[in-house]
């Protein structure tokens, strides 16, 4: 039997495919072995949101060829779409996939012997009109499940409308029948992802409030995430409805990218502070307990000392869990570089300044989050995954939670006493003399 590998980098949404290219190959008889392991065939699937993201890329290429030399190489993803001939450069890249391409691998690699060049096969954007559904599970307790793909946005920094095209949708139809199957394979959470989730119908004539109602009543689903959605995007009637389902969690992860609003408008972002405020107190006035998480960029052309100290501030005091920070840089063909329209460069080390600051606010807000939990009791669903005789599983509303392992645990959803907070940062969980499990 083949043997194939693979290697995802980047967003929910890629997991999610390399799911589907991962059952592509186990129809044909392939046996999936863990990256780095003697195999055939190795598939790396790429992230291009940062310049950081294709040096990843690029590295995972070269340690994929010196753990197995002869293995034959395909190159799927953002990256690929956007920069196919430098990784067709890469020595012992074998065949390169774009956007469009990568769901048809088999209709297009006919025989996966090395050569001495390498395929590319990359269309223009805007051919990628089909959706290609994916879902992901792996050994993970709880799946991926692309709904939507693409992006109509133009935000000043963001190269992925380039690498993914405009925005498609699965059908309510496929989507439900899709969870259906995760649920038939035991899986009892379910991530929901895409490029712009809040674009879901858009295209189609469906919405997203109906998507989610039609999941809910999905039986053997227990959970469901909403992997990220935009600010502008996120109506209240989502957000009341997600308060009063039966399966959805209380947790969103809203997109910010600045405080500031001047930033904000530069990058051409869709909405400004207040709107962003808005969301956040919608949520926690009918969802109390619900974990927010926001993604800030740092370095943005233009961001002075003044606008980062306002995005600062601003973070300190919004009631957000926890935060994702990103350090601005360069990419190729979008508005922030091809229009600067006189925005000052950020110097690289103080971009890394400014990321440090985040990071350090970031894990004050979480630990301050698990704290305020303490003493309650939560459903806590488990990963299978051990870590030096550690188990661990998060709460509805993303709090991770560490017990002793046990295998039979994997998978499951559980009441958990909230103890302590551990010396790695996770909560622990403690004994079972709670008096009721808190919404």
């Amino acid at each position: 039997m083949a043997r194939v590998s693979f290697y995802t980098l980047g967003c929910k949404l890629n997991y999610a495919e390399t799911g589907a290219l991962q059952d592509a190959f186990a129809t044909r008889s392939f046996k999936a072995v863990a990256f780095g392991e003697p195999a055939d065939v190795t598939v790396i699937n790429t992230c291009t949101v940062t310049e950081e993201a294709d040096r990843k890329c690029r590295q995972v290429i070269r340690r994929a060829l010196r753990a197995n030399p002869e293995t034959f190489v395909i190159v799927t993803g953002c990256y690929a779409q956007l920069q196919p001939a430098e990784i067709a450069a890469i020595p012992g890249v074998d065949v390169v996939l774009g956007t469009r391409e990568k769901f048809n691998l088999f209709g297009l690699v006919q025989s996966f012997q090395k050569g001495e060049r390498s395929q590319i096969h990359v269309s223009c954007i805007d051919e990628a009109d089909t959706f290609g559904p994916a879902y992901h599970a792996g050994e993970r307790a709880r799946a991926f499940l692309k709904v939507q793909d693409g992006c109509d946005y133009s935000c000043a920094f963001c190269t992925i409308p380039l690498a993914r095209g405009r925005s498609r949708s699965q059908s309510i139809q496929e989507t439900v029948r899709q969870a259906h199957d995760l649920a038939g394979r035991g899986f009892r959470e379910i991530v929901l992802s895409g490029v712009n989730i809040g674009l879901f119908g858009v295209d189609t004539g469906e919405s997203l409030l109906d998507l989610l109602a039609a999941l809910d009543a999905v039986e053997g689903i227990e959970r469901y995430r909403i992997s990220s959605i935009e600010p502008n995007l996120l109506t209240d009637a989502l957000i009341d409805f997600v308060a009063g389902s039966r399966a959805f969690q209380p947790h969103f992860h809203l997109p910010l990218q600045s405080g500031d609003d001047t930033v904000l408008g530069a990058m051409r972002r869709r909405y400004r502070r207040a709107v962003y405020t808005a969301r956040v107190e919608h949520i926690l006035s009918v969802l109390p307990h619900a974990a927010i998480g926001a993604d800030v960029i740092v370095g943005f052309p233009g961001e002075d000392d003044r606008s980062f100290d306002t995005t600062l501030a601003y973070l300190a005091d919004l009631p957000v869990a926890y935060l994702h920070a990103f350090t601005y840089s360069e990419r190729p063909n979008t508005a922030a570089v091809d229009a600067p329209a006189g925005r000052t460069p950020v110097p690289p080390e103080v971009r890394s300044r400014r990321n440090r600051r985040l990071r350090v606010l970031s894990e004050q807000k979480r630990l301050a989050f698990y704290n305020r939990h303490l003493g309650q009791t939560r459903l806590v669903h488990w990963e299978h995954a051990h870590n030096s005789g550690l188990m661990h599983g998060y709460t509805d509303n993303y709090i991770r939670v560490e017990a002793p392992y046990e295998a039979s645990k994997g998978g499951r959803t559980e009441p958990v006493f909230l103890a302590e907070i551990s010396a790695a940062g996770d909560v622990v969980a403690g004994e079972a003399g709670f008096i009721g499990i808190l919404g």
